[in-house]
């Protein structure tokens, strides 16, 4: 057991860099603290405003506002534990890097093995979302993509058979939803190979092909491209905030929290899902021209302007328009068509396109980096750590984390994925948090300062964490004493009625944070721990929590798979394994 969790030295993992960057030249080092603040914003400024605020929305009315900013700080507590990582060991590797050196090499690949979730899966959903888009942007200019080229081969088998079902019924196909008459007209009219309809999602397989290629090509075509969509989109978000602003209707925004806390936070993983991209900033360490304080900086300023913007977006969006009717794949387009500005909602469409492009781009940056720093620790095959002798990229796992976004996104519907790809962030972010706390030799120090240009403000966790927490605690009981009752009440009317195990399921992500959040809190106010990486590590860990049990075992299946890779070769090829 011991073995399992062996750890590298902070000393270790930088004299191996250098010995690679001697050995293989090294990567080129083209990103000022500009480049690494536009990558963040290219992340951020996603799917999530221009998707999924909707749902967000209409869940939580116009306090999704205040949503964004609670999980802004969330976020916020976790990039400062990022950029004091970053700061004193700037390689690539992000959290795998970090687990590496504060956990062990066991939790260090889990965390690598989740990664792959967040950036990966994630980027799948994207994709699709980016298709979607794309289709409808240019189906407005007259030029239509034929449905059964645009649409995933799944979604068009059980829309097609859910046609039939609405047709037996009486249902003529103009009285169906636009997504099932997409479906079944893509498969009538889908050609066919051996009884096989070919039907698949090629500007979702191109736009990851073209990114992919990008980001082969080097880290200087990729820093140019993302600078260009960034100045792009901010520039049309304000524009869309100037303008809607005299669209607002103060009344839309009564009541502010129609379905009280509970709705507001059923908004979580989407709201969420907007923010996980700063962290992928930090896999471009040895892209930097001064990762030290590039890094550190560019993670708080990314998070600090797309906040604003969040912010700003979804308070002009309830006010335009009632918060119940925000429940649409595009909501920013939905509105200004409602209040026929149609010309803006064609400018939204774009923005939309160059958004969800930037996103793909920043995460298919990461995803080989992570992989180049596992296969230098001996825990993938060497392949991945080669850098291609020209561009001065992982080549090889740049073609295959394109190879595993582009062929699955051409067949299959992973729109619901966000809430897996959330549940895997918010795990990195709590390891991270929770890896500045291990890291702690005394109070108020940290091994990571030495070398490194920035610390986490050291602020003594017994003096506060106490209030804090009789503040969550009395809030909770005086606005919502009812709720609090009845989770903990086994004996209840609703247990009899649905059955015990069925609800009680649902509570056992809740009765665990419940004993994590106790037992770290005694610990960090007998050992006087740092109280921002602890308000990290307590935040994501309840946003977690938020994500319900399905996505739970979701989560629990994939790293048990990741466990079994890791067993088969991982542990057995591990670099720091055959040294010692």
């Amino acid at each position: 057991m011991r073995n399992l969790f062996r750890r590298k030295t902070i000393a270790m993992i930088l004299h191996h860099a250098d010995i690679e960057e001697k050995l293989s030249s090294g990567m080129k080092r083209s990103l000022g603290v500009r480049d690494l603040t536009a990558l963040g914003i290219a992340a951020i400024i996603g799917a999530g405003i221009f998707s999924t605020i909707g749902t967000a929305a209409v869940n939580g009315g116009p306090a999704v506002s205040v949503l964004f900013i609670f999980t802004a700080i969330a976020c916020g507590f976790s990039a400062m534990c990022y950029a004091q990582f970053a700061s004193g060991i700037p390689i690539s590797g992000s959290a795998y890097t970090y687990a590496y050196v504060s956990f062990g090499e066991l939790i260090a690949w889990i965390i690598g093995w989740d990664l792959i979730m967040e950036y990966a899966v994630g980027n799948i959903a994207v994709a699709i979302s980016w298709s979607d888009y794309f289709t409808g942007f240019m189906q407005g200019i007259g030029l239509k993509i034929p449905e059964y080229m645009s649409t995933d081969f799944l979604s068009a088998s059980r829309g097609y058979h859910k046609a039939l079902e609405s047709f037996q019924s009486g249902l003529p196909i103009s009285q169906l939803s636009g997504n099932i008459q997409e479906a079944y007209i893509a498969w009538q009219n889908a050609p066919q190979l051996f009884g096989v309809r070919l039907i698949a999602d090629i500007p979702a397989f191109s736009i990851v092909v073209f990114i992919s290629y990008l980001v082969y090509k080097g880290i200087y075509e990729t820093k140019v491209a993302s600078n260009i969509m960034v100045l792009l989109k901010l520039a049309i978000l304000m524009l869309v905030i100037g303008v809607g602003a005299f669209y607002v209707n103060p009344a839309n925004w009564s009541p502010f929290a129609p379905n009280g806390v509970g709705g507001v936070l059923k908004g979580v993983a989407g709201v969420f899902f907007a923010y996980i991209g700063f962290d992928a900033i930090s896999t471009t360490a040895e892209e930097c021209k001064n990762p030290k304080k590039d890094l550190p900086r560019a993670m708080i300023y990314a998070l600090a302007i797309t906040t604003v913007l969040y912010v700003m977006i979804s308070l002009v969006l309830t006010g335009m328009i009632s918060y119940s009717e925000l429940g649409v794949g595009d909501p920013l387009a939905y509105a200004f068509e409602k209040l026929h500005l149609t010309k803006l909602s064609g400018i939204i469409a774009v923005s939309a396109i160059i958004a969800m492009a930037s996103v793909l781009l920043v995460f298919q940056v990461g995803q080989p980096r992570i992989w180049m720093s596992m296969s230098r620790d001996g825990l993938l095959p060497k392949r991945f750590s080669k850098l291609h002798a020209k561009y001065r990229t992982p080549a090889f796992a740049t073609i295959i984390a394109g190879i595993i976004v582009a062929f699955p996104s051409l067949f299959l519907n992973l729109t619901e994925v966000t809430d897996l790809t959330s549940i895997g962030t918010l795990f990195a972010f709590v390891l991270v948090s929770g890896g500045v706390l291990i890291m702690d030799t005394k109070k108020g120090g940290n091994t990571l300062q030495q070398g490194g240009s920035y610390r986490v403000p050291y602020v003594n966790s017994r003096y506060f964490l106490p209030i804090i927490w009789f503040i969550v605690l009395f809030s909770l009981f005086y606005f919502n004493s009812e709720a609090v009752f009845r989770f903990f009440n086994f004996n209840g009317a609703h247990y009899k009625t649905n059955g015990f195990w069925n609800i009680f399921k649902h509570q056992i992500p809740m009765l665990g944070y419940i004993i994590i959040a106790t037992v770290v809190s005694i610990l960090a106010l007998i050992k006087n721990f740092s109280l921002i990486p602890v308000l990290g590590l307590l935040t994501n860990l309840y946003l977690m929590t938020e994500l319900g049990i399905t996505n739970w075992m979701r989560f629990i299946i994939w790293l048990v798979v990741g466990l079994i890779l890791y067993f088969a070769y991982g542990n057995k090829h591990s670099k720091l394994r055959i040294r010692q």
